[in-house]
């Protein structure tokens, strides 16, 4: 039997109503962020998917900060200077399920080389592990994300950018484990790999807004279906003049 756990911890994430927002200024130029509307997580993991500059990170970066997660990533123990983030996280209002977990992360490929730097400035690691720096990037991802605990809270930005195929698979692996143990995630993702993943919802980013939508629905699986089926005849429609 599944532990009996607090999940959903974020029940749902909506701009208040009340708000005084400029149409007009970034990021709620973005479709999606302009018709935010009331997004509702699945328990286990919820993944945005769309194109570049869909506005997915944009909302996944809001949704840690207004939680009080750094914007550059790490847990709520990082206090580095705060990044220059959008306003979007000042007009968030987040609903919280009734406990919220001990553990939680931002975890985002692009800037993990500033917060290892910050937990190395801050001394030896307390049980003796090396640095981080010493680990190729996908290597001290996977480290990163084996430490999460279950009944956490996690949001990851692209994480395929760190790891090979074989990678994501295991870090599928390792997302199941946890959500077995009574985890949530938010997940902005490419990978085909990654959405495949049976306990999610997926929410596409596109000109229209945000909308639910099925995997073999996916741009991310139909394209990459079609491609390794027919790579020979696309490369030459892609290469050919």
């Amino acid at each position: 039997m599944p532990p009996l756990t607090a999940k959903p911890y974020l029940r749902s994430v909506q701009v208040d109503p009340q708000a005084d927002i400029d149409l007009e200024r970034y990021p709620f130029t973005i479709p999606a962020v302009r018709e935010l509307g009331v997004l509702e997580p699945h328990p286990d993991v919820t993944f945005f998917v769309g194109e570049n500059g869909a506005g997915k990170s944009t909302v996944l970066e809001a949704i840690a900060v207004a939680l009080g997660l750094p914007a550059e990533g790490g847990t709520k123990n990082v206090y580095r200077e705060q990044q220059d983030v959008s306003p979007l996280q000042h007009v968030l209002k987040v609903a919280r399920g009734w406990r919220w977990p001990r553990n939680s992360y931002f975890l985002r490929a692009e800037s993990l080389f500033n917060v290892f730097t910050y937990l190395d400035d801050l001394g030896p690691d307390p049980r003796g592990r090396p640095s981080l720096h010493l680990r190729s990037h996908g290597e001290a991802f996977m480290a990163v994300l084996q430490d999460f605990k279950g009944e956490g809270f996690y949001l990851l930005d692209e994480p395929e950018a760190a790891l090979s195929p074989n990678r994501q698979l295991a870090a599928l692996t390792v997302i199941d484990r946890l959500v077995k143990e009574g985890a949530q995630f938010i997940i902005a993702t490419h990978s085909p790999i990654l959405l495949a993943y049976p306990r999610a919802k997926i929410l596409s980013f596109d000109g229209t807004g945000i909308a639910e939508i099925s995997y073999e629905d996916t741009e991310h699986y139909a394209v990459t279906r079609d491609f390794l089926n027919h790579y020979p005849r696309r490369l030459q429609q892609l290469l050919d003049d």
